[in-house]
């Protein structure tokens, strides 16, 4: 049995890094070239590939651990014939190949090396991982300036790109020279008082770029409403279970995904995108899955609920309550942030009247819950006490108008209102 070790290769600046993710698992067989682990430092995170095929023999870190180059990984059991091979005429070889490794690149010939990179206008270096980064967040990567060797982009480079929320093309070193001019205070917080300086949270670092694009692409305009919803929650408080009794504990935001849901399919440009304006096109989904806004310890999460026209109340009641509870345990995989319909903002459980909640990219809008309270209103011909819930729908200004806005508003108050809130627990 060949047991070869994979350690951490040289990768440029990544020195004491912590590792984030374990993408293999003992007794596991991959290929050369597979990522087996990811790291991440204060720029930017990065995969390391094996260098080897075979099996897993024995896994050395685990996540949370910081290593630099040279540390030792993961153990592999070579299990095919040519690979011994090729590692034994390695071992042989050791002293050739040092030597030719030792041997320093001309500078004649890195210039000419970064010189053809440079000339081939359609050749964009970046990895996969970097290349899904910028599609999660509309960002063209062909339009980024690298700045690592090469011109290689990095997640760092469009986080940067993001963030000065530039969608042309522009050279890096221009965007440096405006970043440049973004004011900086002349002074020290600790000058005028105690501090405590503590590291963001990853999922809060994760998501701010995420943000910033959206508020920067999208012209957002938010409308407010008030829904009267006094039937639905006598209604949602009847409810019991038909074998036991007891009472059934429904959430009210299951009535209001529902709502939603029946509100999107009278509106369907509600439930599309657009990832490049330019282009014309406009992408109407046919699927309606509702993204809802978790607060963690980590940070906002925004998990999605998957097919929720085909679910009933007491179905997505106890869904929200698994992804909530996966959300704060970290144990979320991450496709399930991605291919929403909509996303719903809820502080009902916290206070508040109204607020601006910002759209999901590349969502067109996002439902702001508030919580509900109880009001004197005139109701017929007399005023009496009802339960309202405050509404906030922000929503893309470049597809949306105000009236249909006004509109979809209107809608999802009569899907939650006396007459459409029996059916909405089917």
């Amino acid at each position: 049995m060949a047991l070869i070790d994979i350690k951490v290769p040289n990768i440029g600046d990544f020195k004491d890094v912590e590792i984030i993710e374990i993408l293999v698992k003992n007794g596991q067989e991959i290929n050369k070239g597979d990522s087996i682990i990811t790291l991440e430092s204060d720029k930017s995170s990065v995969e390391v590939p094996s260098d080897h095929s075979g099996k897993i023999s024995n896994i050395n870190v685990k996540v949370g651990d910081k290593v630099s180059e040279g540390d030792l990984i993961l153990k592999i059991e070579l299990i095919k014939t040519e690979d011994i091979k090729i590692v034994e005429k390695e071992i042989n070889n050791t002293k050739d190949n040092y030597e030719t490794t030792k041997k320093p690149l001309e500078k004649k010939e890195i210039k000419t090396n970064i010189q053809n990179i440079n000339n081939t206008e359609k050749l964009v270096l970046a990895s996969p991982r970097v290349r899904k980064f910028a599609r999660e967040l509309g960002a063209d990567i062909n339009i980024i300036s690298g700045s690592e060797k090469f011109g290689r982009v990095s997640e760092d480079d469009v986080k940067s790109f993001i963030k000065l929320g530039i969608n042309k093309k522009q050279p890096l070193k221009n965007n440096e020279k405006n970043q440049k001019k973004q004011i900086k205070i002349e002074y020290d917080h600790s000058d005028f008082g105690e501090i405590d300086v503590k590291d963001i949270p990853r999922i809060k670092k994760l998501s701010a770029p995420h943000l910033v694009n959206s508020f920067n692409i999208i012209p957002h305009v938010t409308h407010h409403d008030e829904i009267d919803i006094t039937e639905m929650e006598e209604f949602r408080n009847s409810l019991t279970d038909h074998y036991t009794g007891e009472k059934l504990k429904i959430t009210p935001l299951a009535f209001i995904m529902k709502a939603l849901v029946a509100a999107l399919k009278e509106f369907p440009s509600f439930n599309s995108s657009i990832e490049d304006m330019s282009s014309g096109k406009i992408t109407f989904k046919k699927y309606f899955h509702i993204g809802i806004a978790v607060d963690t310890p980590n940070g906002l999460m925004v998990p999605k609920i998957r097919q929720v026209d085909k679910k009933n109340i007491q179905h997505l009641s106890t869904e929200l309550r698994e992804v909530a509870q996966k959300c704060r345990d970290l144990k979320i995989d991450k496709k399930e942030f991605y291919g929403g319909s909509m996303t719903i903002s809820s502080l009902g459980g916290i206070g508040g009247s109204f607020f601006t909640p910002i759209i999901n990219y590349p969502e067109v809008a996002i439902l702001g819950v508030s919580k509900s309270n109880k009001k004197q209103i005139l109701f017929g011909d007399r005023f009496t006490t009802r339960t309202i819930l405050p509404i906030s729908l922000s929503y893309d200004h470049r597809i949306i108008d105000g009236a249909e806005a006004a509109r979809f508003c209107n809608e999802i108050r009569d899907n939650l209102g006396k007459n459409f809130a029996f059916k909405l627990a089917i």
